[in-house]
């Protein structure tokens, strides 16, 4: 099968073999990661530009990695020292762009749909980053890339995702891309935090935490987002922490054997316990190194380097 698409907008386009393609090509991406110098010339000559509008530290860090240990010309762009902030629109920041050359565009836009706006109007391609509160698509790759490598599949296996659905975009690309690999995917939140009509996208969905745990074979910590208590949507961190979060005594009730992750930051002592996030099961620094992996997989697909992987000089 040949990668076929200009862009990585979201999981839930995406075929059940795009997904495993994505995930086989960045088996021999971590290899390069091992090796002393951590330099192939697959993507020389080509340029990636990262495009921020919000914060962001392991993405827009594992995106300039990838970028140059592919020995592409890597730019990061933050909208707070562009001309964003002189009032530049998206669309002329676009034309910029393409002014420039760009081959690969990677977005991080607070609006849904950012990167769907600019793969339409820009010929390179465009890796979205994380849109509102709609996907974070690499996110989910490097989640399910983490998952195969340690369990050696995906199909059968049962994943919680625990914490603020209705706002996490994590959640959301996981969702989609788990239950395409025939995994099955139970959502566990306070009642103001889940979303309505979740079950016809294919999950389990539980407000009793307990209950989401048993049997678990994974369990998928979100961060916390601190400001929705300020929105009255749950009491305090306090009995957050006590009703869902994740503690080894409660983990208890999951699958021998479970794996535990979270995208980061670590809210620690709140969504989960400093026991469980530095656990031996714990696979937090592993999704980071499988981050950069899969990110690197993304821009050989879409930028179409010639060098090939196994290049190493």
């Amino acid at each position: 099968m040949d990668w076929r698409r200009k862009d990585l907008l979201g999981i839930k386009d995406l075929t059940a073999d795009e997904i495993r393609m994505v995930l086989d090509t960045a088996v021999p991406m971590k290899d390069i990661l091992t090796r002393t110098i951590k330099k192939v010339p697959t993507l020389r000559g080509k340029t990636v530009i990262n495009l921020f509008y919000e914060p962001s530290t392991r993405t827009r860090t594992s995106f300039e990695l990838a970028g140059k240990y592919m020995s592409a010309d890597t730019i990061n762009i933050s909208t707070s020292t562009s001309s964003v902030v002189k009032g530049e629109s998206l669309l002329d920041t676009v034309r910029t762009l393409q002014a420039m050359g760009s081959d690969v565009v990677v977005i991080r836009h607070s609006a849904a749909g950012a990167p769907h706006f600019l793969a339409r109007h820009l010929r390179a391609a465009v890796i979205n980053a994380g849109d509102g509160a709609n996907e974070h698509p690499t996110q989910a790759l490097l989640d399910m890339f983490t998952i195969r490598e340690e369990k050696g599949r995906l199909e059968g296996l049962t994943v919680t995702i625990v914490g603020d659905i209705a706002h996490s975009r994590v959640a959301r690309s996981n969702l989609y891309g788990l239950t395409k690999m025939g995994a099955k995917v139970r959502l566990c939140g306070p009642p103001t935090l889940l979303p309505p009509a979740l079950e016809t996208c294919g999950a389990e969905v539980y407000t009793d935490l307990d209950r989401a745990l048993e049997g678990a074979d994974v369990v998928m910590v979100l961060r916390l987002q601190l400001e929705r208590q300020q929105k009255g949507l749950f009491p305090g961190v306090r009995e957050y922490a006590r009703y869902w979060g994740i503690n080894r005594e409660r983990l208890k009730k999951a699958a021998p054997g479970v794996l535990v992750m979270h995208p980061g930051p670590m809210n620690r002592g709140v969504e989960i316990a400093d026991d469980v996030a530095d656990a031996p099961n714990s696979l937090v620094e592993r999704q980071v190194t499988n981050g950069v992996a899969v990110r690197m997989a993304l821009l050989y697909l879409l930028a179409g380097g010639g060098g090939g992987v196994e290049a190493a000089h």
